[in-house]
């Protein structure tokens, strides 16, 4: 199947395609969370969208945590230097819950829309279950946006199941649904579909948004191919197990068979990566990969136009049975 047509962002009247653009990479290398990756040009970040925009991509993901908003602002910077004008694309950020309570959520949605101008929030998220408020008045605080035009639709990120519906039904008693469940997904790292948060989103008619869905570059092939680039690679990863030897190693499988398909299709071992994980599930599933460089975007956004079969799928299905 070819996954190019757009899809519906839960039951919204929202429309994205099934890649986006995670943008945490956009951090410019400030705070604890932005100095994860290292801060980019910004002529490299212009390109990055730009590319990703030629290739189909419509919609990008940032948050306040990335950077204390710099994320935000060289995302609009980007897509203005594209020639893009408010309503091109979607835009989805997400307001951090840490030692803060859901009235911060009120308080700082001006901040995000002044770091985004001229562009609007499409789709705000809560980023993780940690705050000091019940989810079910974040939620109040969130429908209150959505009933003052500030955003159009309300998302969740790292939220299990049971409070994927708490949120869904405090969201419902306002006439709005969850739209949105925003997980760590992948090929190796399948732990929604065995913890209830896929079934969930499935029932509720909630999208759900892969982060990280090459695992930060290892479902690429290119650490199994060159076992020392971990150590040379800035920023913490190196220190992960998954890129250390025993990980890389029980990866291998999976990677290989990628590889195996993408010589097949003329594609990258990512690309099948990505076509898998957006087509498996249907329309349940949307993915927003990083880039660093212009290259990876414009991968990231040709996997859209990569054609899998069903006994493909079901073969990555099968040897990555491993990681749900």
């Amino acid at each position: 199947m070819v996954m190019t047509a757009r899809r519906r962002l839960g039951r919204t009247d929202i429309e994205i395609a099934p890649i986006g653009l995670g943008c945490w990479q956009f951090s410019e290398g400030i705070g604890l969370v932005g100095r994860y990756w290292p801060a980019l040009p910004r002529e490299t970040t212009d390109a990055i969208v730009a590319v990703s925009l030629r290739g189909g991509v419509d919609w990008f993901d940032t948050a306040e945590i990335y950077g204390s908003g710099r994320s935000e602002q060289a995302l609009s910077r980007a897509l203005q230097a594209a020639g893009k004008k408010n309503g091109d694309v979607v835009i989805a950020t997400k307001w951090f819950p840490l030692l803060r309570t859901a009235a911060s959520i009120r308080k700082t949605i001006d901040d995000r829309l002044a770091a985004l101008s001229p562009f609007s929030v499409d789709l705000h998220q809560i980023h993780h279950w940690v705050g000091l408020s019940p989810v079910e008045a974040e939620m109040a605080a969130m429908a209150g946006l959505v009933a003052e035009k500030k955003i159009r639709a309300v998302g969740v990120s790292n939220f299990g199941a049971s409070r994927m519906r708490r949120a869904h039904a405090a969201l419902a008693a306002r006439g709005l649904g969850l739209a949105s469940n925003q997980m760590k997904y992948s090929l190796l790292d399948r732990r929604i579909e065995g913890n209830g948060v896929l079934a969930a989103a499935k029932e509720l008619g909630a999208t759900i948004i892969a982060y990280s869905p090459l695992e930060q570059g290892i479902l690429s092939g290119k650490f199994h191919d060159d076992p020392g680039l971990a150590a040379r690679t800035a920023g913490p990863r190196k220190r992960l197990s998954a890129f250390r030897r025993r990980g890389l190693s029980r990866s291998r499988p999976v990677v290989e068979e990628l590889k195996r398909i993408a010589a097949a299709r003329g594609a990258t071992p990512a690309q099948v990566a990505l076509a898998w994980l957006v087509g498996f599930h249907g329309d349940a599933v949307v993915a927003i990969p990083g880039a660093m460089q212009e290259r990876q975007a414009e991968e990231n956004a040709g996997a859209m136009r990569l054609s899998l079969s069903t006994l493909e799928m079901k073969r990555l299905d099968e040897v990555s049975r491993s990681f749900v």
